[in-house]
């Protein structure tokens, strides 16, 4: 294809790919997350370390003296602590194992990375378009090739395009202690 540029594929690519995400995965999660206002609310305790960004966090709470573990959804905000850190969650009644901690009812980080990403993604297919409308717009450059050298077209066939038809003169060198330039490969008048 002539003048096909991958440069500008690649970042439409990206940006899509980049909205994909915000609208089909992390736009859900914080949907999941906002479900869980209407909840019954119980102190829990965090079973393990680490971000509970990617929904493995575990953590244990009690309900009519019944012990129960759940998972965090995914979405869930940052880093929530170290294991044994006591939180506030939220649970539904007819699925205890459905938890999300109250910090997070807001919609979490899902809900940042649902911005970002979509802002991300939207910037990248608007710079791939705006690119190829550029480039739509820019003139071909001209051939230089093999033709040219052998003297293809003369300079008046081609005004501007970086033939010249004058010929440069040959480059001068002083030589310390000689009177005046000397043109290269000459001997000066006088010496030997």
């Amino acid at each position: 294809m002539p003048g096909f540029r991958a440069g500008p594929l690649v970042v439409l690519v990206l940006g899509l790919l980049l909205g994909a995400l915000s609208l089909l995965v992390m736009l859900p999660a914080a949907q999941h997350l906002r479900s869980f206002q209407d909840g019954e609310r119980a102190r829990a305790t965090l079973l393990t370390n680490g971000p509970c960004m990617t929904g493995r966090c575990k953590v244990a709470f009690e309900v009519e003296g019944r012990a129960v573990v759940a998972e965090l959804p995914v979405g869930s905000g940052g880093r929530h602590g170290s294991a044994g850190t006591r939180l506030t969650i939220r649970y539904r009644t007819d699925d205890l194992r459905a938890v999300a901690t109250e910090r997070d009812l807001s919609g979490g980080g899902a809900a940042v990375l649902t911005v970002g990403s979509g802002a991300a993604g939207l910037f990248f297919v608007v710079m791939s378009v705006w690119s190829a409308v550029l480039a739509r717009r820019r003139p071909a450059e001209p051939v230089r090739g093999p033709a040219s050298r052998r003297g293809g077209r003369t300079a008046a066939e081609c005004p501007g395009r970086g033939i010249t038809a004058a010929r440069t003169p040959p480059r001068q060198v002083r030589r310390p202690g000689l009177p005046g330039p000397v043109e290269p490969g000459r001997t000066p008048p006088g010496g030997s």
